[in-house]
């Protein structure tokens, strides 16, 4: 019987293992280090901000395996030796395979820091990382103040969750404004605003230049580089971006870049091994996507289709229209399609922005000025429909067939209309258009079949 090892036990890995016992028989082997368990990493905040507990974030009892036939194996990957097909493990048990999956996620960036080692210096990636955590602040009496340092989003993470133990937090964004390199500049300057009046220090233009430590070793103060200004703090959260985790196979043969290098297939350039999640990284990248996406349902998506090529279907990776979401403190993001920021902005990429003139809630659509044809939509605070804006970026529909519709993408359609004049009448202003709003059904409104 044909034997898949697959290394890591994140969406990744473990959506491969289910999917491949869905269509076969094979024996599959899992392992990771992390934890016995797969669990879902992006429920690890809540963990901490007290709204569940660690064994509420593994969505499969743990008697799942067993039932379908999935071998779990706990322990870190030292070597993988194409040659022989063995992969060993660091207390040195061998485990032979026919294919292998090497599905190891990602790990924290550090950047070679004076200091970046000290006890109380921190990631926040893995459930380790939560444990540590656990014990660097569990309250603002043991952690009087912590520094940040990056402003992406696991940085934010990070500082609702501290926040929520009322540890005071200083966030250092080298960035003039909060993820500029990501978001237009009206969405950015509204996330600054957001941050600071949840009482977050934030300080843009500011990188760190080393983490002191104090006599017995631990973090004691981080002195900001641009102005050699020293703060004082008990826990340095570094969450300045993600690399793939692949250091234990920097002496096989398997071809690396800065993630394991994988064709559409997934497959790398030894017969048999293949890569996927965070730790994959397309030879060339599909359309406008980074080479490298560390997305959860980037990685799911490639785990469903390696298992049909596992089973006898090659299938290529086709990922389809660009979609995100995520959390910024309590304002919810959403992004379809593409809506670059100003700096790489494509040249006949014209934005339309709202923002309401009071609360959070922000839309910014892209469109193309040569044939208007809709290019993507960022939403704050503003839930839309993905089925809908999917169907439109397939039909490459217009921007004036956007506007008019945009009820049908909402949520919540009552929201919508009651600004539905305000955002209409000012894109007809902006660029001489004369959009007619088109009034909906109860039956179309809410999808009804």
């Amino acid at each position: 019987m044909e034997h898949i090892v697959i290394i890591g036990n994140g969406i990744a890995g473990v959506t491969t293992a289910r999917h491949i016992r869905k269509l076969s028989n094979k024996k599959i082997t899992l392992i990771s280090a992390e934890s016995e368990y797969f669990f879902s990493r992006t429920a690890l905040m809540y963990v901490y901000m007290g709204h569940m507990k660690f064994e509420h974030t593994q969505p499969y009892e743990n008697w799942f395996w067993k039932k379908n036939n999935i071998d779990l194996v706990h322990g870190y990957v030292d070597q993988v030796n194409p040659e022989e097909k063995v992969v060993t493990l660091s207390d040195s048990t061998s485990i032979s395979y026919d294919k292998l999956v090497i599905a190891t996620g990602s790990k924290p960036n550090k950047f070679g820091w004076p200091g970046q080692d000290l006890d109380g210096v921190q990631g926040l990636y893995s459930k380790q990382d939560l444990e540590l955590l656990e014990q660097n602040a569990p309250n603002n009496k043991v952690c009087k103040r912590a520094v940040i340092v990056g402003g992406g989003l696991i940085g934010i993470e990070l500082a609702e969750m501290l926040r929520t133990r009322n540890i005071p937090v200083t966030f250092l964004v080298r960035e003039s404004s909060f993820w500029n390199g990501i978001l237009p500049s009206g969405e950015s300057q509204m996330i600054n605003e957001h941050i600071m009046e949840h009482h977050i220090d934030l300080r843009l233009n500011a990188s760190l230049q080393e983490i002191k430590p104090d006599e017995n070793g631990r973090v004691k103060s981080v002195v900001i580089a641009e102005t050699g200004e020293e703060i004082v703090c008990n826990l340095v959260g570094l969450t300045a971006g993600v690399t793939p985790n692949i250091d234990f196979l920097k002496d096989s043969d398997i071809e690396l870049g800065r993630g394991v290098k994988v064709n559409r297939f997934l497959e790398t350039n030894v017969k048999d091994i293949y890569a996927i999640g965070d730790c994959a990284e397309q030879h060339e990248a599909i359309g406008n996507r980074r080479p490298i996406e560390a997305v959860w349902y980037t990685g799911r998506m490639m785990g469903e289709t390696l298992a049909q090529t596992l089973c006898g279907n090659p299938t290529e990776y086709r990922p389809g229209h660009w979609f995100n979401s995520a959390k910024f403190l309590d304002i919810e993001y959403q992004t379809y399609g593409w809506v670059f920021p100003e700096k790489t902005k494509m040249d006949n990429e014209m934005h339309f922005h709202w923002r309401h003139p009071h609360k959070k809630l922000c839309i910014t659509i892209a469109f193309d000025q040569s044939t208007q044809i809709f290019l993507g939509i960022n939403t704050f605070g503003i839930r839309m429909r993905h089925e809908i804006f999917d169907r439109w970026l397939t039909e490459k529909r217009s921007i004036d067939h956007v506007m008019a519709h945009m009820a049908d993408a909402n949520f919540d359609p009552e929201f919508y209309r009651t600004f539905e004049s305000e955002i209409v009448s000012k894109f007809n202003v902006q660029f001489g258009k004369n959009i007619q709003t088109q009034k909906k059904s109860l039956k179309r409104i809410f999808h009804i079949a």
